[in-house]
């Protein structure tokens, strides 16, 4: 075997020449007792040159199947054939994780607000600016991974600043069905990365507080997808998803709001298809005697629903995708479901 000629990874007290892998407790903060508060880190350095990518999940500390997607790239996948370096940050928000809550539990900061950190400011950007200067900045593209927040639950999807090239491509070669355009918030870690020049995008996958199998497998293959796209893993294929919607436009997408508080029967489960018209949820009362009926603005995708069943007025209830008519008939065919007489008129020319 020809010796390693790729590059050597190093961060702030640390270093991985090719051809190895380390474990690595990184310090990012300190306890109320003065404890050092560390983040896991496995950074695999293939033999053969290549980009730098980095996997990061649990930026909020409840969302927990996009760590077991990292930790099953970083420990079970055969690294043999790697070309470059992959940075696995599989719980970035740890105090959150250990609380099993959303924030971090130092005056609730979001830390996916606070990136690319500062190191003289709050808590939560001290930790943001170590995560970020020592395994974010040095990376040529990243995957983040999330889930819906507690009581909600997604289908996968990629969320990205399609106006980016580079972040794009990324997204398209990630091979899920639906892609929602934009660039997020400030303070993100796909924004304030692809800024930086580390093209970077979201996975949302799921519900908080549990491993999804499914899920987590499909997020596998769209992450073997993207590295083959990239020269990671050139001798596998970037995959197609069969039917793709990207949605750039806010008249595109919106989340459906209850205007009344009781109780939600949903009647559509998240990825289903529903016509302009069809009911996607009632709420009512506990003597069911009020019953409020709330019906698909249009015909779209469910991206995103309800799971906990209690809503106060104004709570979200679902989010919903519009597609055009092509895809429409993609993803009747992908679920089996043949067009109704509604949906052939709807179709009609």
């Amino acid at each position: 075997m020809s010796p390693p000629s790729g590059d050597a990874f190093t961060y702030d007290g640390g270093r991985v020449d090719p051809g190895e892998t380390q474990n690595v407790r990184y310090g990012v903060s300190e306890t109320y007792l003065g404890d050092p508060v560390r983040i896991p880190v496995t950074i695999v350095n293939g033999e053969r040159p290549g980009p730098t990518a980095f996997l990061s999940a649990a930026a909020h500390g409840d969302e927990l199947n996009g760590i077991e997607v990292v930790r099953e790239v970083a420990h079970e996948w055969d690294h043999s054939g790697l070309h470059g370096t992959l940075v696995c940050l599989p719980v970035m928000n740890v105090p959150g994780f250990i609380a099993q809550q959303r924030y971090l539990p130092i005056y609730d900061r979001d830390l996916n607000r606070s990136f690319p950190g500062d190191e003289s400011s709050t808590s939560a950007k001290r930790i943001a600016h170590r995560i970020f200067r020592n395994f974010v900045a040095p990376c040529d593209f990243g995957l983040d991974f999330h889930t819906s927040t507690r009581g909600r639950t997604n289908m996968i999807h990629v969320r990205a600043d399609m106006e980016d090239p580079a972040v794009a491509r990324l997204a398209r070669s990630f091979s899920t069905n639906v892609i929602i355009a934009g660039a997020g918030p400030d303070g993100t870690l796909r924004q304030e990365a692809s800024n930086a020049g580390v093209p970077t995008i979201t996975i949302e996958m799921g519900e908080a507080h549990r491993f999804q199998r499914e899920l987590i497998d499909r997020a596998l293959d769209g992450t073997r997808s993207a590295f083959a796209e990239f020269g990671l893993l050139p001798s596998e294929s970037v995959a197609w998803p069969g039917w793709r919607t990207v949605i750039d436009g806010n008249g595109d997408k919106t989340w459906l709001r209850a205007d009344a508080g009781g109780l939600v029967d949903m009647h559509q489960a998240v990825g289903s298809l529903v016509r302009e018209g069809d009911p996607i949820c009632t709420i009512t009362n506990p003597f069911k005697t009020d019953t409020d009926v709330v019906e698909a603005p249009f015909t779209g995708l469910l991206v995103g629903v309800l799971e906990n069943p209690l809503v106060y007025p104004g709570n979200p209830l679902c989010h919903i995708v519009r597609l055009d008519r092509r895809t429409r008939r993609a993803v009747e065919r992908s679920q089996g479901s043949p067009s109704s007489p509604a949906a052939a008129a709807e179709d009609a020319p």
